[in-house]
């Protein structure tokens, strides 16, 4: 073989290999750390995570391939989330994926880097997550489920499904729900008066007081739920206690309803771990958190249980029916 053929042979084949190199390597594999307020068993929370995995796939993220999925589920456990939100921190994820405020609450004591998605926080300013909803200005954005008027909203349900009704007690957990319980307060109390009911606070810290609250609840007394990671964790408890002792109960989410309480009303929900999907794709493409505005809902639904409004002795008005965007019969 000739000099200059031996040189072009061996300079071709050199100019091939970093394109073979490249070809065999697999891609960077990403890291999304999630920690949730929920319970592994709960089916609700279960689809939520279902359908941020879901469009994390429609955007080009295939776990397995592209990217790894590491999720701790706390039941509500602050010490539990605690010691899980050490773990994922220690473990470096690319990205952080929260539900509930105490669930962000601990990841950001935890890191102020790591750039963080939050789902189910009520209150983010307040909670001193953010600097504000359309500029963040830290490491964490997110989706905030609830607007104040919601209090008021849940008020007038329950007046207009049961007429009756004199007192309306708002309860909540104050370990779970203290930074933003006084978001509804404001609109709940102001519904409350023009609708010349009776409106009542009642924190409660484990279902033993929530049994001894709705025991004691009386004739045309209603219950609002406020939605916290204790309620949501004891919703099922918390609907079969209001069928049990006939108590009008409104909360936020559809599984409310389905489980046997009277009324939900609030967002879609699972509509927030989708769109949470667009911005973990968008973050895991630069984007930062603090250019990222938090959220608020699109999508509201309400669901009536008319198998527990009859058995209350409850009629259902035309206008009710018409609105509902579910009726559980």
């Amino acid at each position: 073989m000739r000099r200059r053929d031996f040189v072009s042979l061996i300079g071709g084949a050199a100019a091939s290999w970093p394109l073979a190199a490249r070809a065999q390597q697999p891609r960077q594999m990403r890291r999304i750390a999630v920690l949730t307020s929920s319970d592994q068993s709960d089916p609700e929370a279960q689809a939520w995570v279902a359908a941020f995995r879901e469009d994390l796939g429609k955007l080009g993220w295939t776990e397995g391939r592209n990217i790894e999925i590491d999720i701790r589920w706390t039941k509500a456990d602050v010490e539990l989330m605690t010691r899980s939100a050490n773990e994922l921190v220690t473990s470096q994820p690319d990205l952080i994926l929260t539900s509930s405020t105490p669930a962000t609450a601990v990841m950001l004591q935890h890191t102020r880097t790591i750039p963080i998605i939050f789902l189910l926080v009520a209150d983010p300013v307040g909670s001193r997550f953010v600097a504000s909803l359309p500029k963040p200005g830290g490491n964490a954005t997110g989706f905030t489920p609830i607007v104040d008027s919601l209090g008021g909203k849940w008020v007038e349900l329950l007046k207009e499904i049961a007429p009756r009704v004199g007192r309306i007690t708002l309860m909540f957990n104050p370990t779970m729900t203290a930074p933003f319980i006084q978001a509804y307060l404001g609109s709940f109390k102001t519904a409350a008066s023009s609708l010349a009911v009776e409106a009542s606070v009642a924190p409660v810290q484990d279902m033993r007081e929530v049994e001894s609250l709705v025991s004691a609840s009386g004739a045309n007394s209603a219950l609002v739920v406020i939605p916290d990671a204790f309620t949501v964790g004891h919703r099922a408890e918390i609907a079969s206690l209001a069928d049990r002792y006939r108590l009008p109960a409104v909360s936020w989410s559809r599984s409310f309803a389905e489980l046997g309480g009277l009324i939900s009303y609030g967002p879609v929900l699972v509509e927030e771990y989708r769109r949470a999907a667009a911005y973990a794709d968008r973050i895991l493409k630069g984007e930062k958190p603090s250019e990222l505005p938090v959220q608020t809902p699109v999508k509201f639904e309400l669901v009536i249980n008319m198998k527990t409004a009859r058995a209350f002795g409850l009629t259902v008005s035309d206008r009710l029916r018409a609105l509902a965007d579910e009726l559980i019969e």
